[in-house]
């Protein structure tokens, strides 16, 4: 399936390149809609592809971890050449190049990002959370080749970002992708996003577990079991790739004794986790305030951004090289052998001034200036995971925190590495809110079966702390930037589709301002009202409420005051008020703020005029309504998505499914502006478009779909509402 910007560049190719390209477009849909039809005319079962189809993507995205890690290897081995450790190389090389090189891999991930793909842009996960928010799963194929590119210049060339992001977003493009070959439903198109995502996680880190708790923690937030099966499949099919080419071994290699030494250690593990928490949300905070600044403030092209970011990068490398690239050696230095000298300019002089004391302040130094390092880089429009670089920060915070607790307690406690390695899961939680993905990452990363009780006490007590600070994680942060909630998800979508002019009612009790009280008070205590509108006599116009609350306080006083008028002081006039055209979300939203379950509905042109009340019950009812349509749709919707309906379909008393030609009435408008369902009672299901090519199945088409000439409505609803709609044929 074309996306819909090649679509439109399909329409405007001039000349001879743009012929070739209209027929490679047309090679593609002929071969997707024949591959489609190939497993329908199979007899599969839809659960029996879905498992195929997750093999492929497993494989394909365990392919490509592979290829990333190979790639990254070679362009770092060809900036930073040398018979050391990448690490020993950086440090190495001459002060020169380490200002160029990160500029120079800034300079060429720029205008590529710009010109090929601005999804290929920052961490990635983001960016595959909103696409299965927003899009049901749909991200552009070109994503993946674009993302693979500039990544791996960027982590090769010394930027301070980590491959597993980009792995995830590469691995999910890829599922997307083959579900748009296939013509997979949306809903079923998520679950394959996850899929390639839970395999690049896996393949990554060697880890299948972790990978599938990745995906339905972090990505899909749904744990359901027919999601979950296919994601397990394609983590741990890549995760056998991953072994077929380089092994079965833990990418982080721990050596030593890990346990609980004394009693000691239990509440030291809980001063880490807090320690965590505010590292996490220090990280958070700083990443998204270097973006805004690289965003908003600096003023510049955005393809020479990226250039700019490098070149601070090589300027913070000159005196700590370790923050160049993914971490990995610094990480394995900390936790093998306990050691963190500088290595920076001067590195002789400064190692013998501080003696002992050079790996606690080294470390906890590095804690701060890598999370520098990675705002800088991921800010400036650079391409990169942040999952490595909070491992980074996690094992330096450790180590120096482990260090430090040693020499109080001597004796009593575990080694700085085994704090190093707790930590490392500690600042995963804390930034991302998934605990049992880290928790699980950090054990399959070292094998070691030792660590769990303390990694579950730092890695919760982390995730609370951090949220204690911030209601979002590093991942939801930046959507929440763009005004999207990905939190309430699907919920808050079907909030905004129920609007107040559908709901409303006209039934409201209203009294003038000069009432006696005693009336007003009858009247709320005989009727159970949470509130009474106030008008004034004259004009009509709204001046506020009077609620049960507002009157509890004089009580008492009520034969005192039977004989006297409305006190202005007890009439609320701030109390948040609602217009016909706001959509449900906003309703609830300031009922949660009043504390009230009923508002007053004003008129949007005239806001001194009150024309009714709306009932949160009103909304909670419609809500579940809602969800129920949708869950059923959505089902039946699943059913039909890879066959044909050659006759109606009764499902259930008084109600059928058939396909129907869109009416002309139909044609060139929106969904949304028809308003099928409030009109003739009936949804959308599926909607067949014809192409030169062939057909096309849109499953559970978005509101904003526009209905053309030759489409087919798959419809469901009642006998009557359903032969309406063939009447305008």
């Amino acid at each position: 399936m074309a996306s819909s910007e090649d679509s439109v560049r399909v329409k405007n190719t001039k000349g001879i390149s743009g012929l070739y390209w209209n027929y490679i477009i047309r090679a593609y849909d002929s071969i997707s809609g024949k591959a489609g039809d190939f497993f329908h005319n199979l007899r599969m079962t839809e659960n029996l592809i879905m498992i195929i189809l997750a093999i492929i993507i497993g494989a394909l995205a365990g392919l490509g971890a592979v290829g990333i890690r190979a790639l990254i290897k070679e362009i770092s081995h060809f900036f930073f050449s040398g018979p050391g450790t990448l690490l020993e190389n950086m440090a190495n090389t001459p002060w020169y190049l380490k200002l160029m090189i990160p500029a120079l891999g800034g300079l060429i991930v720029g205008p590529i990002i710009h010109l090929f793909s601005q999804e290929a842009k920052g961490t990635g996960v983001p960016e595959v959370m909103q696409s299965v928010l927003l899009k049901g799963g749909e991200m552009r194929p070109r994503v993946a080749f674009i993302k693979t590119i500039v990544s791996t210049i960027t982590m090769g060339s010394g930027g301070s970002v980590g491959r597993e992001g980009p792995i995830v977003q590469i691995g999910a493009s890829l599922g997307s992708t083959i579900a748009q070959f296939f013509h997979i439903s949306t809903n079923r198109m998520k679950t394959l996003v996850g899929c390639g995502a839970a395999a690049g996680i896996a393949a990554a880190f060697n880890a299948p577990v972790a990978g599938a708790l990745f995906a339905v923690e972090i990505i899909l937030m749904d744990y359901a079991v027919a999601k979950f099966s296919p994601i397990v499949i394609s983590s741990v099919m890549a995760t056998v790739i991953s072994h077929a080419f380089e092994g079965d071994f833990p990418a982080m290699i721990v050596t030593g004794e890990h346990y609980l030494h004394s009693i000691w250690d239990i509440s030291i593990y809980f001063i880490l986790g807090i320690l965590c928490g505010l590292a996490s949300f220090i990280f958070i905070r700083t990443l998204f305030h270097f973006t805004n600044i690289w965003e908003n403030r600096i003023k510049m092209p955005p393809y020479l951004k990226p250039a700019l970011g490098g070149l601070s990068i090589g300027i913070i490398a000159l005196f700590f090289p370790q923050i160049m690239g993914v971490g990995y050696d610094s990480i394995n230095l900390i936790l093998l052998s306990e050691e963190m000298p500088y290595m920076g300019l001067g590195s002789d002089w400064i190692n013998s001034l501080l003696g002992n004391q050079t790996f606690w302040l080294m470390a906890l130094l590095l804690v701060f200036i890598k999370t520098f390092a990675t705002s800088m880089t991921l800010g400036s429009g650079s391409s990169g995971g942040i999952f490595a670089p909070s491992l980074f920060v996690g094992t330096m915070l450790g180590g120096a925190f482990g260090y430090l607790a040693h020499q109080i307690l001597p004796g009593e406690t575990a080694t700085a590495g085994t704090y190093a390695l707790i930590a490392m899961g500690g600042l995963v939680a804390g930034t991302t809110r998934a605990p049992i993905t880290a928790i699980l990452t950090v054990f399959e990363l070292t094998k070691e079966t030792s660590i769990i009780l303390p990694l579950m006490i730092t890695c919760i007590l982390s995730t609370i702390m951090s949220g204690k600070f911030s209601t979002e994680s590093i991942y939801t942060l930046k959507l929440m930037m763009k005004n999207i909630n990905i939190k309430e998800g699907r919920e808050i979508d079907i909030m905004k589709t129920l609007n107040v002019r559908d709901l409303y009612s006209k039934n409201f009790i209203s009294f003038p301002h000069d009432t006696d009280f005693n009336r007003i008070v009858t009247t709320l205590i005989a009727k159970e009202l949470p509130f009474v509108s106030v008008h004034h006599r004259s004009t009509g116009n709204y001046l506020g409420i009077i609620s049960s609350h507002a009157i509890k306080d004089v009580m008492f006083e009520k034969e005192t005051l039977k004989d006297l008028m409305i006190a202005q002081d007890i009439i609320e006039n701030d109390i948040p008020h609602i217009h016909l055209d706001e959509n449900c979300a906003n309703v609830v939203k300031k009922m949660r703020q009043s504390k009230l379950d009923v508002l007053p509905v004003l008129e949007a042109k005239n806001h001194k005029r009150q024309i009714g009340i709306i009932w949160l019950q009103d909304i909670v009812d419609a809500y579940e309504r809602e969800m129920e349509l949708l869950d059923m749709t959505s089902n039946l919707a699943k059913k039909i998505s890879l066959a044909n309906i050659d006759s109606d379909v009764r499902f259930m008393e008084g109600y059928i499914i058939t396909e129907i030609p869109a009416p002309l009435k139909f044609q060139g408008k929106s969904i949304r502006e028809l308003q099928i369902r409030q009109k003739y009672g009936v949804d959308i299901l599926s909607i067949k478009s014809t192409t030169k090519t062939g057909r096309l199945l849109t499953a559970i088409p978005q509101a904003d779909y526009v209905i053309k000439k030759d489409d087919r409505l798959i419809v469901a609803g009642r006998f009557d509402g359903i032969n309406q709609l063939k009447i305008l044929e």
